[in-house]
């Protein structure tokens, strides 16, 4: 038997259900905080004509079988194009439960279809939405407690690591995270704000990286150097203790998000992490439509670079950019939410019908 239909054998349904009773109890609770918050949930479509324009992300195409010469439709990776259009027609505090698609992502914390939390507030900060991600931790926490899932003392726990989600998450900087976690001082491997690393910054970058033992290969660029320092250094580091806000990104390194105004080597983006999980991702939101379409060409020329392939750009979402409000949003992943708040060991036990497990 496939391990994909492991979950269907009535014992093993069986010890799984009490964690996903509890995950409904957890959307039913987010879901009055949202209200309670005055928003409105809305229900974004999942085909849509590009799946998302990040480099390393990888979208489900979807065919109708007739072979004709219509465009392709894709399943989603985000709703969040579908959102920012309905906040440019004059929507100002919305939220959805979206079921998303992400090709090549099966692991304990990956899931090819997962469910993404994403909210947008209208004329707020970044911060108000760090306010909401601290009071849901504490919300799903207290509700996977209360179903008689969460641990009593209410730490949560995750291969080693553990955090308390009912204390302010800490907030940390690019910059100190890279300085204290990886001895290494990012503003030096930085280009200028508006330029983009040249060979010999990342050049010095890769080698500073190797220094401190993280490995990379010749035609890694500046963002693959980056992120391998991230991953491999800093974030089995976040959210130990208490859950870690992530933030003041590299320009380069948030599509979406505008710059800051006070230096615009950085924009406005966060991570959102709990023992070592990155849980969600917020930004500042970008609304200059030619900037936009600047970042999502020079993404796709290198995803067709390292993967040989390209999506196509949304010129409805392009369109709608400036008549959309100055606004922050943020997505959460549910299902890793669900995960800690539990005390599953992986994403597929608080699935209900998991289309994909390892052995």
């Amino acid at each position: 038997m496939s391990s994909q239909a492991l979950w269907r054998l009535p014992g093993r349904h069986a010890a799984r259900r009490p964690r996903l009773l509890a995950r409904g109890q957890i959307v039913s609770a987010m879901r009055r905080y949202f209200d309670d918050q005055g928003f409105i949930e809305v229900d974004p479509n999942a085909l849509q004509v590009s799946p998302g324009n990040e480099t390393h992300l990888h979208g489900f195409q979807v065919s109708d079988g007739a072979g004709g010469p219509q465009p392709p439709l894709y399943l989603h990776t985000s709703p969040e194009f579908a959102m920012k259009k309905l906040l440019s027609a004059g929507e100002e505090q919305i939220y959805a439960f979206a079921h998303v698609f992400r090709a090549r992502e099966v692991s304990p914390l990956h899931h090819p279809e997962f469910t993404m939390v994403e909210w947008y507030r209208a004329g707020e900060p970044p911060s108000a939405l760090m306010t909401d991600c601290a009071r849901l931790l504490a919300i799903a926490a207290a509700t996977a407690r209360a179903a008689g899932c969460g641990r009593q003392d209410g730490v949560w726990r995750f291969r080693g690591r553990s955090a308390d989600p009912t204390l302010p998450p800490e907030r940390l900087t690019l910059v100190e995270a890279f300085g204290r976690h990886a001895g290494l001082d990012l503003v030096a491997f930085l280009p200028a704000a508006g330029a983009t690393a040249d060979a010999a910054l990342t050049t010095s970058f890769r080698a500073a990286a190797e220094a401190i033992g993280v490995r990379t290969v010749a035609d890694d660029g500046w963002s693959d150097v980056f992120s391998r320092v991230l991953s491999e250094r800093i974030e089995p580091h976040l959210g130990q203790g208490r859950a870690t806000l992530l933030c003041d990104y590299p320009a380069s390194e948030a599509a979406l998000a505008r710059r800051r105004a006070d230096d615009p080597r950085f924009a406005e983006r966060f991570e959102l992490y709990a023992c070592g999980v990155e849980l969600a991702n917020g930004f500042g939101e970008l609304t200059d439509a030619d900037e936009q379409r600047r970042r999502f060409a020079a993404d796709m020329d290198e995803k067709a670079r390292v993967y040989g392939e390209r999506y196509p750009l949304d010129e409805d979402f392009l369109a709608a950019l400036p008549h959309m409000p100055v606004a922050s949003g943020v997505a959460l992943g549910l299902d890793r939410l669900v995960m800690l708040a539990t005390g599953a060991e992986r994403v597929d036990d608080v699935i209900w019908t998991p289309v994909a497990q390892d052995p």
